[in-house]
């Protein structure tokens, strides 16, 4: 009965190559199967342009006066932070530090802070933290709301998760320009945008939470007589208040993701503006400099707010006495009291001296000059390898790339047929063993690798994506495939889309092989852990921008350059996950796999990697969502999909195109994180596990 399914699966995979390889072979013949017919598009960049249009004439004065009243709080936070002595602020910060964690924090915080003051960025990391200040409280404040609402409201959770899939698949810079002609340009239209992109995690973790309080819980909260009200804010919420702070966690990292995109926009005297000038001059070294700071703050921030979360579960004994209960305020009261009054002894506590500013930028610039210089035909036959023997192959086929040129030869009749049939071959052979997966992923990769993803007709690619999503999901999501990339399709932005699939496909591919490798490693190795998460902490906080510089320098302009940035910035999560899942397996199972005498290889392939592999999933899961978003960022490096429609929308001022081109990579990020999400909770289903 199983081998008979498999047999009838794995021939539904065959008619759907069939279908394919028939529509490639009329694609001369019919036009309309490589490029959408023009006239059949539909204008909805121009329908988007003309709602604009009406919004900022009948509405544009009430979002003006919006922006004048938001930026008071901004401008008062900035005049505190600032006109304190650095001194006081770096020990407020430091006593925040030891109460969520202890010491160790603390001294971590007093040397990130130190490093903001000694490379003389004090007072533009205080202007970012004075958008950080202000955004994060209104993301926490819309998002608990938006929570609520959801948990309350079956019907307003089913608008909700599409809308809050929308803000974070969404690329930043494709919402910048309705947010920019709404507002008005300044530091308003940065805060706005931070609040958009930072408030979907607290939705997510609230709506988590207030369902994850055990029903005895509530019970209790009944009995004792509690109204609505009294049972909401002093039962409910207490009691999930570790996964609302968790919430608060990711809002606050996400908003200073967007301190760069929101200088580009604000024109405030910050550090992503630092790092935007520095990258304007390429100067390499300074711009890593400065892009430190942002990550040394989202660490600290990371760790105190992580800390808090955890310290919201401990028991708190009501007998402490007053002096006990407030120790920390006093003291931090009293010290920064103490160090205010130094400074107005010792202007240095005040006011770093410049001469004293230390900054290594010029050396680092020498350095990697050193290595262009010296190793430019090693780093050009690594790039040309790279290009003729992996990404042209990928991107127009073995067809179009094989040549004496590039490979050093052309392709005969010989060879198409011996690559067919031993494609053919090794697919029958998975399939006649059961492998029914193993054969399906053969003969489409053998198609995909041949012809080239941008080279196949649309109408097969839909066909193939929406048979997957259809045996990983069901019905729902083998439709909204079909409806996401039909949607592509009618639009215009076909052929765009399939260059950032391929590119972004390649670089999540290459990331997820590397990262879960190292993972793996990690989780049995503790010294390899505690290596790598200070390099996973620098590589996810570090501004993306900056990222991309030394690669620029590096391998100059090309899709080999973004292909590399993009790897750089996406091979975190797999880490992450990897480790994550093989760290929090059964003890029992793996005590199991010893009695029975498994070696430590079989143990890690046959047991350990096959019981994490959903969790590994939903590390690609954010591999993918980690590539899609650095992509945009590539687009600067000379890329031509989706992301560089976004840019020309946003340069031209066109909201209509730059907006339906992010909704195109939107619909690629969803479909990736649906379809991952669905074999994730396949898989851990039929492991026998608590499907999450």
């Amino acid at each position: 009965m199983k081998l008979g399914s498999i047999e009838r699966s794995f021939f539904h995979w065959l008619a759907v190559i069939v279908v394919t390889l028939g529509c490639i072979a009329a694609k001369d013949h019919w036009g309309w199967l490589i490029e959408y017919p023009d006239a059949l598009i539909f204008p909805f960049s121009d329908w988007l342009n003309v709602m604009m249009d009406w919004m900022v004439k009948h509405f544009g004065w009430f979002f003006m006066g919006i922006s004048w009243v938001l930026e008071w709080p901004i401008w008062v936070v900035q005049k505190i932070l600032s006109g304190l002595p650095w001194a006081v602020t770096m020990f407020l910060f430091c006593v925040v530090a030891f109460v969520a964690t202890g010491w160790r924090l603390a001294a971590f915080t007093l040397g990130a802070t130190l490093y903001m003051v000694v490379i003389g960025y004090w007072e533009e990391s205080m202007n970012s933290l004075s958008l950080v200040a202000i955004s994060v409280p209104l993301a926490i404040f819309v998002g608990f709301s938006v929570g609520v609402w959801g948990f309350y409201s079956d019907r307003a959770e089913r608008a909700i998760m599409p809308a809050l899939d929308l803000f974070q698949t969404v690329p930043a810079f494709a919402y910048l320009l309705p947010i920019l002609l709404l507002f008005g340009f300044g530091t308003v239209v940065g805060l706005i945008a931070s609040v958009l992109y930072s408030f979907p995690p607290m939705v997510r973790n609230t709506m988590i939470g207030l369902r994850s309080v055990a029903p005895e819980v509530i019970e209790s909260g009944l009995m004792s007589g509690a109204t609505p009200g009294q049972l909401f804010w002093q039962v409910r919420v207490p009691s999930c208040r570790k996964q609302i702070l968790l919430g608060v966690n990711q809002a606050t990292m996400a908003s200073l993701s967007m301190v760069i995109i929101a200088s580009i926009i604000g024109g405030t005297s910050d550090i992503g503006w630092e790092v935007l000038s520095t990258i304007r001059k390429a100067q390499f070294g300074e711009s890593l400099l400065v892009g430190m700071v942002i990550a040394l703050m989202a660490m600290v921030i990371d760790r105190v707010t992580c800390g808090l979360a955890q310290r919201s579960n401990l028991y708190d004994p009501s007998e402490k006495t007053v002096l006990q209960r407030y120790r920390m305020w006093a003291v931090a009261i009293i010290g920064a009291t103490l160090l205010f009054g130094l400074a107005q002894v010792f202007n240095v506590l005040a006011d770093w001296p410049r001469d004293n500013v230390w900054s290594p930028g010029r050396s680092m610039n020498e350095g990697l000059t050193y290595l262009i210089v010296n190793y430019r035909p090693q780093i050009e036959a690594l790039k040309t390898s790279a290009f003729f023997f992996v990404m042209l192959p990928l991107k127009i086929g073995l067809q179009g790339a094989v040549s004496p040129f590039t490979w050093g030869f052309a392709l005969t009749a010989t060879h198409k047929v011996v690559y067919a049939l031993a494609m053919a071959a090794i697919a029958l052979w998975c399939g006649m063993r059961g492998k029914t997966i193993a054969g399906i992923v053969v003969m489409l990769f053998a198609v995909f690798l041949y012809f080239g993803l941008t080279s196949i007709p649309w109408p097969c690619v839909i066909l193939i994506y929406t048979f997957i999503g259809w045996k990983i999901g069901g019905r729902a999501l083998g439709l909204g495939t079909a409806l996401g990339l039909g949607f592509m399709v009618v639009t215009g932005n076909w052929a765009e889309a399939m260059l950032s699939v391929y590119l972004c496909g390649i670089a999540a591919i290459i990331s997820f092989v590397f990262g879960t490798t190292i993972g793996i490693w990690a989780a049995h190795n503790d010294k390899v852990s505690a290596f790598v998460r200070p390099i996973n902490d620098t590589m996810q906080t570090m501004p993306l921008f900056v990222i991309l510089i030394p690669f620029v320098m590096v391998f100059k302009i090309g899709e080999f350059t973004g292909l590399l940035a993009i790897i750089a910035y996406a091979f975190v999560p797999a880490i992450r996950y990897a480790e994550h899942g093989l760290r929090n397996l059964p003890e029992t199972v793996i005590e199991a796999g010893n009695m029975m005498g498994a070696t430590r290889w079989q143990l890690l392939w046959q047991v350990k990697i096959p019981l994490a592999l959903p969790v590994m999933m939903l590390g690609l899961n954010q591999t993918i969502m980690y590539a899609i978003a650095m992509l945009v960022i590539a687009a600067l490096v000379g890329t031509n999909g989706l992301e560089q429609i976004v840019y020309i929308g946003l340069s031209d001022g066109n909201f209509g195109i730059g907006i339906v081109a992010g909704l195109c990579m939107a619909i690629i990020a969803i479909i990736a994180d649906r379809m991952t999400q669905g074999w994730s909770k396949k898989r851990q289903a039929e492991l026998g596990l608590e499907v999450q």
